[in-house]
């Protein structure tokens, strides 16, 4: 079946309407329709339409709260929670990264604590809109237990991005977004439904055995990126998103989650925000542009992000494809 090409404005209005007929009101439908189709512009295709139909069951078993109204609180200076309400995520991106934004230049350091939210989307999104805001950021979630350790066999780890983004006075945000997995588990899933093999060490099967294909690997255990490495920074995520905010551990969500991979579980987001003027006064914006154009001038060499960049102008002009039957899908989810 061939594949559908959508306008960037046609993906919104077919998120907004398929999130407005599944129980969101006009506040929690539309951040989570730019940001999926955010990801489309920018061919990040496992993070755009793809997981609207996750969130449409999340909402219609009752279990992501569509007209969530999060809450932002001052726990001390700098420091923020976020109560969820059990929102999708970018609708506790929405109300609260003003208030962390305006937190961090006055203090010149600050961090923000989301609770009980279902984070299903790109970090680099969110990342993006605090680095235009002139902060450097990070982020960092967790999420269910798909990644063993390394040296391990059962899965432990949820496959636990953190991104990072930095202010470019001349362009837009360097910003790098990454799974502490070999590879994001929305590419597995889509290299599934595609029929393609995975590249070796993404993961294992249920006998703990190394597997190129995607069902063996969704039902055993992914892998971390470079062994040790990758294994602990998955860890540090764990940390930083769980008991850092009084947030989940992954396998203490996997206790609370009966979804299985029909939607995002309830759980922790961290987010630090840092106004890079406070200490490095005007000299960053010179050394880190210098940096930037050492790495561009090198022949074989890019910068995070660049690939994304480059595909935001060709989608403008030409739109993006996706699998016929997730629209049909899609669209099956938008009638009343």
């Amino acid at each position: 079946m061939a594949p559908e090409t959508l306008t960037l404005a046609e993906a919104r209005d077919l998120a907004m309407s398929c999130l407005l007929a599944n129980g969101c009101d006009e506040r929690n439908a539309a951040p989570v329709a730019d940001s999926m189709v955010a990801a489309e512009r920018d061919h990040c295709h496992s993070h755009g339409l793809f997981r609207l139909p996750g969130y449409v069951r999340g909402l219609r078993a009752g279990v992501i709260n569509g007209r969530a109204r999060p809450r932002v609180s001052r726990v001390s200076p700098g420091v923020l929670r976020v109560a969820g309400d059990h929102a999708m995520a970018p609708v506790a991106h929405d109300v609260s990264f003003g208030t962390l934004a305006d937190e961090a230049r006055k203090q010149g350091i600050a961090y923000a604590g989301l609770q009980r939210v279902h984070h299903f989307s790109a970090l680099w999104v969110e990342i993006e809109a605090l680095a235009q805001e002139g902060l450097c950021a990070l982020a960092c979630t967790s999420y269910l237990p798909y990644v063993t350790p390394a040296g391990g066999r059962e899965p432990l780890f949820g496959t636990n991005p953190f991104a990072f983004g930095w202010p470019r006075p001349d362009g837009v945000p360097m910003v790098f977004d990454m799974a502490t997995a070999a590879m994001a588990r929305g590419e597995i899933m889509i290299a599934g439904r595609e029929g393609k093999q995975l590249p070796p060490g993404a993961g294992v099967d249920s006998a703990g055995k190394p597997s190129t294909n995607p069902a063996d690997v969704l039902a055993g255990a992914q892998l971390p990126f470079g062994g040790y490495k990758g294994s602990a920074l998955a860890l540090m995520v764990e940390l930083m998103a769980g008991p850092m905010i009084g947030e989940t551990l992954s396998l203490e969500t996997a206790e609370e989650h009966d979804g299985g991979e029909g939607w995002p579980p309830a759980g922790g987001e961290f987010v630090l925000a840092i106004d890079p003027t406070v200490m490095g006064g005007e000299r960053w914006r010179q050394s880190a542009q210098r940096l930037f154009g050492t790495v561009g001038s090198m022949a074989e060499a890019r910068l995070p992000g660049d690939r994304r960049h480059a595909a935001r102008p060709r989608t403008l002009k030409d739109g993006f494809q996706i699998p016929r039957a997730l629209a049909e899908q899609i669209r099956e989810f938008a009638e009343p």
